[in-house]
């Protein structure tokens, strides 16, 4: 009984120090992903949430590189959010206005930036988020899509060149 206790405990601050750590990229991932900073937090809860029930199951974590474990939990929650009824439904347009305000401090050539991602195709979109704005490898990016090194750099590549038309006044696509 004492064991199960103490494994319980662990657990506990396994996911506080996943939330200290992680919590903040979690958010602005999932923002950019749903642009509702509302939708973010609960898309970020759900994240942990689901972090916990695993080590619920497995009563250790087995986790190589725990920020793009965390990162893939939240990009499929912001999968299936965007797949429900309401979401559907919803005016997906972001202005400046819009950002929540630690986006707002920043310029805004980089608030625009913010927001011609988050309107990138979502295969592109999540290997920028997890690239640039979460700072794994391409090839730690490409394991957390499950694709390929190679693909994930042709995408990251294609990617960029639709942010720089898009910023430049042209189409994103």
């Amino acid at each position: 009984m004492e064991r199960a206790a103490d494994a319980g405990i662990a657990r506990e601050q396994v996911l506080e120090r996943w939330v200290k750590t992680y919590a903040g990229l979690i958010l602005k991932t999932s923002f950019i992903y749903l642009a509702d900073h509302d939708l973010a937090q609960d898309a970020m809860q759900d994240t942990f949430i689901k972090a916990w029930k695993y080590l619920a199951g497995t009563g250790e974590p087995l986790i190589q590189n725990e920020k793009a474990w965390l990162l893939r939990i939240a990009i499929n929650t912001c999968k299936d959010y965007r797949k429900t009824r309401w979401f559907r439904h919803t005016d997906l347009r972001v202005s400046l206005d819009d950002l929540p305000p630690q986006y707002t401090a920043a310029r805004r050539e980089d608030r625009e930036l913010v927001i011609e991602i988050g309107r990138l195709p979502d295969k592109y979109k999540q290997l920028v988020l997890l690239y640039y704005y979460s700072n794994l490898t391409l090839e730690a990016a490409a394991e957390v899509l499950g694709i390929s090194k190679s693909t994930a750099g042709k995408r990251l590549k294609r990617a960029e060149e639709m942010l720089r038309r898009s910023l430049a006044g042209g189409e994103a696509q």
